[in-house]
């Protein structure tokens, strides 16, 4: 054998050996590479996944947080009307032209003439004192009281006494009536 057999032999058989290694390495970049997008793959779908979910939990997050935003303004609008038609009740009782004023005034006076027996005193706001003074019977007047209208009346030793002032039966009655109020108003 030559040398010159010899080296073809060797560059035949080394050639013949890249051939196998170039392919081998092919065939390995191409499972690396397919490994790689497999993962890159689960890696992207598991983000948009997530990023998905959390989409979805942060419109969930928004939408109640503009539900709860929108009935605490709607509380605080019937809360205004609410005030507001409490006031125009104060102010319609305080007017003394309010219709009907001497009527209510003698309703009150008949339930006093039932609940109190005995010696008591009528002790009236102001603005209904006149109108007082010729319904009140064998009562004595008292001094003058603060309110819309009515009168208290106190027995004479003061150890009893009945608040019949429109100011007070109006905190009562709205108290008493505030789901009907309510209800009235809003639906």
């Amino acid at each position: 054998m030559t040398l010159e057999t010899l080296a073809k032999d060797i560059a035949s058989s080394a050639e013949v050996e890249a051939k196998a290694i170039l392919k081998e390495a092919k065939a390995s970049a191409k499972k690396i590479v397919a490994e790689a997008e497999a993962k890159a793959n689960t890696i992207r779908e598991e983000a948009e996944s997530r990023t998905s979910r959390e989409a979805e939990q942060l419109a969930r997050e928004i939408v109640a947080s503009a539900r709860q935003s929108n009935q605490k303004d709607v509380l605080v609008a019937r809360r205004v009307v609410l005030d507001a038609t409490f006031e125009a009740a104060r102010g319609q009782l305080a007017d003394p032209a309010l219709s009907g004023r001497a009527s209510i005034l003698k309703g009150l006076m008949a339930q006093a003439d039932e609940v109190a027996v005995g010696d008591f005193t009528v002790r009236p706001v102001a603005i209904d004192r006149a109108a007082l003074s010729d319904i009140a019977g064998s009562r004595g007047m008292g001094d003058d009281v603060d309110g819309l209208g009515g009168f208290i009346l106190e027995a004479a030793d003061g150890s009893v006494s009945f608040d019949m002032r429109f100011d007070t039966l109006l905190d009562q009655v709205w108290t008493d009536k505030r789901a009907l109020i309510n209800s009235t108003l809003f639906n």
